[in-house]
């Protein structure tokens, strides 16, 4: 008898679940929702949720509030997104790091797929390759040459260890066929000041925080990582395009919702989402910064996401590079 009565609780409880919901939808938001950004703030994907938060702001009404929860790699703030009420009220973007993240550390305290709903890509972007202008390379080609006649003595910098600009530097190893050092920074910032003093040979970062830095000279512009060249500079070519065909790192911002929220708000995010990027304003500030509006479908997000986990966990994989 007791077992019936449990049973008939939790069937009424699922049952108010089912008709809560929709009434929820219909009312959201009623509350701020906040957009959890998990890094530091002033990096690119802060810049563009911010920019896109204003704009659901104006178009769905109500209070859309940026929160930074730096850390892990991005692993700390997905956790807290990954964890949350699936209500609508807290949300996740995120950069290339969430599909690094599970091929260089050997456990995550959440699934990327089953804790997670997919909204959409937001941006398609690329990084660049850099040099100090002490450094006898002006491409790829030469690089690729200095590199085997001083096999581990020219290094390159990133943003930190198991961060996509790391895993950059892994891959054209890989598939160049050299061998040169790492050098991690605790951030782009730090890794772009020790490129400009010198401290470094190499680094990689993204377009947007190469952009002005190189075209004062103050460092050299060798490529860039993606499949075309940046609007912005079109005279520095791809790497693909320079001797190592195939090459390609994109680096890309994505949106997401924890597993179970409801299907009507989690349409209503993407429908705005497009309007928002697609927008002139927010359009010509992304294609400046060397980004693209990228606003796919669910399940085309998903399908993107397997691709780029599988492709770092083999690069992470043939390197040997863990950052556990």
């Amino acid at each position: 008898m007791r077992l019936e009565t449990g049973i008939g609780r939790a069937l009424a409880a699922a049952f108010a679940c089912a008709l809560v919901a929709p009434a929820a939808a219909q009312t959201w938001p009623a509350r701020p929702v906040r957009i959890v950004v998990p890094f530091a703030p002033g990096g690119g994907v802060d810049t563009v949720t911010r920019l896109l938060a204003q704009k659901f702001s104006e178009q769905i009404g109500g209070s859309f509030v940026v929160e930074n929860r730096g850390g892990g790699g991005g692993i700390l703030g997905a956790e807290l997104v990954a964890r949350a009420v699936p209500d609508g009220y807290t949300l996740l973007t995120s950069a290339p790091e969430f599909s690094v993240n599970p091929g260089v550390r050997s456990k995550l305290p959440y699934d990327p797929f089953k804790d997670f709903a997919y909204i959409s890509q937001l941006t398609s972007g690329q990084f660049m390759l850099a040099s100090h202008p002490s450094v006898p390379v002006r491409n790829v080609r030469q690089l690729i040459a200095l590199a085997k006649s001083r096999p581990g003595q020219l290094n390159y910098g990133s943003s930190g260890p198991g961060s996509i600009n790391h895993l950059a530097g892994e891959l054209l190893q890989s598939m160049a066929g050299i061998r040169w050092g790492h050098v991690p920074f605790k951030g782009a910032g730090p890794n772009l000041i020790a490129l400009m003093g010198g401290e470094i040979d190499f680094s990689f970062a993204s377009t947007t925080a190469m952009l002005e830095q190189a075209r004062t000279g103050r460092i050299r512009a060798i490529a860039v990582t993606g499949l075309k060249r940046f609007g912005e500079l079109p005279e520095v070519p791809t790497i693909a395009e320079s001797g190592v065909p195939g090459y390609n790192v994109t680096g890309w911002y994505g949106f997401y919702a924890p597993a179970g929220t409801p299907a009507e708000i989690l349409r209503r995010l993407y429908v705005e989402a497009g309007r928002g990027l697609n927008s002139p304003e927010i359009k010509d500030k992304l294609i400046k910064t060397g980004n693209e509006p990228v606003v796919s479908s669910p399940e085309e997000f998903i399908e993107f996401v397997r691709t780029e986990i599988a492709k770092w966990a083999k690069v992470a994989k043939e390197s040997n590079l863990r950052v556990d």
